[in-house]
């Protein structure tokens, strides 16, 4: 089985989110599911619910909520995070997203977090 992702706010370009389905990868946005300007834990939960692995800049929010999620028992399918600052273009995303998808699958993202550098 392969990863399916949920783009935050933060991470939603069309570019990437195109790019991502034109490489055969499942991906739906905040603004497709009408999350856009929810709370990061409601992002959060909602991947957790649909078993998507989350992707965001919000580097510092959703290092707290990991660690307070898994603190206090709660699962989700992981997160995948890159710091804005580093402004990666849609074409170096998307290919840390597609190495992360090809070496990892959702038993072993769950509960998970990952830097975007990590796979780039």
């Amino acid at each position: 089985m392969t990863l399916a992702f949920y783009l935050d706010e933060d991470a939603m370009r069309n570019s990437l989110l195109r790019a991502l389905r034109s490489r055969g990868l499942d991906v739906v946005s905040a603004f497709e599911v009408g999350l856009a300007g929810d709370l990061d834990e409601l992002q959060l939960a909602f991947a957790a619910q649909h078993a998507r692995v989350l992707y965001s800049f919000n580097v510092a929010h959703f290092c707290r909520i990991h660690a307070e999620w898994l603190l206090d028992g709660k699962t989700h399918s992981g997160i995948v995070l890159a710091r804005q600052v580093e402004r990666h273009s849609v074409g170096v995303q998307l290919r840390g997203l597609l190495r992360l998808a090809s070496q990892s699958n959702p038993a072993q993202m769950a509960d998970r977090l990952e830097f975007l550098n990590n796979w780039i």
